[in-house]
């Protein structure tokens, strides 16, 4: 090699260390970065209820550079509120041999997780996931599952407290519940405790995919029920809000959810995490998993605070006036 093609030589090959020690990307290295990846998300529920969720955790991922239609392919499975059709796709997901799984709910959670114990799970909302057993801890889960975990099984005590203090009258409440979730048996089991000091009458009522809401309205009514309140982190319910909302309404009666979505259709009051933000936050943690993070050494997650929404114009329709102390305190209000 002539001294030209030596001195050109050192050059180049300068000039490529500094680049690497600068942090510039080299060939290689920015064609890892372009690699597609393969996100997978299962829900129980109605594709179009959670279009708001959906889109945040896909802006939450463009954040992080994943933008679908470039570097992201992202399986969606909705069940559309066909709970038999979960299993299936629990199995469809698996066989495409995805680099992670989002899931949506405890029962979403708790069904993946049964049929797989490799691919990274990433949880986007669920109760008390050491309970279940579905982590070993919230510092350190130890499994395939990491993401955010919800505070329900906290603060269902104060649900019907902050119900209570709303609308006085809500003596008797009737908390509906699917009795296949196992979560809900541990929120149940926290109202009943909070309801005596404050004078409150339960009547739990089990729902399912099934029942006909409008006869069940029909028969609580009939047992002096004046008040209602869904528990919160069951897709079953979840999917079938506006149904709620609407028996709830034309028969008077007050309403109480764990989601704000259900106060925007015309609850009155909901009280829990932000679920748009907590969508966005499980961006982090897919983006954690993908660049090589183990779900196993990624601590859970759990909300900082806390919403509580309320709807004017639901409390004018019902002939209530909230009292100044829950206006004040709310975070947001319709009217």
């Amino acid at each position: 090699m002539n001294a030209v093609l030596r001195r050109a030589s050192l050059v180049h090959l300068g000039v490529t260390v500094t680049l690497l020690l600068a942090g510039f990307p080299t060939c290689s290295s920015a064609q890892t970065q372009e690699k597609s990846i393969r996100l997978g998300l299962i829900e129980y529920g109605n594709s179009e209820l959670s279009r708001n969720n959906m889109r945040l955790l896909l802006e939450g991922l463009r954040e992080h550079g994943y933008v679908e239609g470039k570097n992201l392919l992202f399986e969606r499975r909705h069940a559309e509120g066909q709970g038999e059709r979960m299993p299936a796709i629990a199995d469809e997901l698996i066989a495409l041999k995805l680099d992670a799984i989002v899931t949506t709910c405890t029962p979403s959670t708790r069904l993946m997780y049964s049929r797989t114990h490799s691919v990274p799970l990433i949880m986007a909302a669920v109760s008390d996931p050491v309970g279940q057993k579905l982590i070993a801890s919230l510092a350190r889960p130890g499994g395939n599952i990491t993401g955010l975990a919800s505070q329900f099984e906290d603060i269902a005590g104060k649900m019907l407290a902050l119900f209570r203090e709303a609308v006085p009258r809500t003596s008797h409440v009737a908390v509906l519940f699917n009795e296949t979730n196992p979560v809900h048996t541990i929120f149940l089991r926290e109202i009943q405790a909070a309801a005596l000091p404050i004078d409150v009458r339960l009547s739990p009522v089990a729902i399912s995919a099934k029942t006909d809401i409008a006869a069940t309205a029909d028969e609580m009514v009939a047992r002096g029920v004046n008040g209602v309140l869904a528990l919160p982190d069951d897709p079953m319910l979840t999917n079938r809000r506006r149904l709620i909302v609407e028996m709830a309404t034309k028969r008077g009666l007050p309403s109480f959810f764990g989601m704000a979505e259900a106060v925007d259709d015309g609850g009155l009051m909901s009280y829990g995490e932000n679920f748009g933000k907590t969508y966005f936050r499980a961006a982090h943690y897919v983006d954690k998993v993908l660049k090589g993070a183990s779900p196993a050494e990624l601590p859970v997650e759990q909300p900082t605070r806390f919403e509580l929404v309320v709807n004017q114009k639901t409390a004018r329709s019902l002939g209530l006036v909230l009292p100044r102390s829950i206006l004040l305190r709310a975070d947001r209000v319709i009217d």
